[in-house]
């Protein structure tokens, strides 16, 4: 197992915050569960990204941070710590997940590749 991109490891951090953070701010009900539950999809993802390195586990980072971004406002969290962490996690997620795919040679390549026209 080893560190490609730094990014992976943020994102890892991230999701062990997720996962400890409603216990350190206190969460209550449906906030509690659908953090701790995304924080282990963002650890999960970012050990792939160790183990099995592609950029498509970018792009489940992605999802996992737009969804939370959007729980807090879809679920019916309480104004609060929990909506600002959940906004303020799936932001820096999604921009880990984004930062990786630009920097990633080989998604670089199939991007240059698959949408790379030559003007012949």
């Amino acid at each position: 197992m080893r560190i490609q991109h730094w990014q992976d490891a943020g994102s890892l951090l991230l999701g062990v915050w997720l996962v400890l953070s409603p216990f350190a701010l206190g969460f209550a009900g449906a906030a509690v569960w659908i953090t701790m539950a995304l924080g282990l999809c963002v650890i999960l993802f970012a050990v792939e990204g160790f183990v099995i390195p592609s950029y498509l586990e970018e792009w489940g980072e992605i999802l996992i941070g737009l969804a939370l971004v959007a729980a807090p406002w879809t679920v019916g969290y309480q104004p609060g710590s929990a909506t600002l962490n959940s906004a303020v996690s799936g932001i820096l997620v999604i921009l880990l997940a984004v930062w990786e795919l630009t920097t990633d040679r080989d998604f670089s390549t199939w991007w240059h590749d698959r949408w790379h026209h030559s003007a012949n």
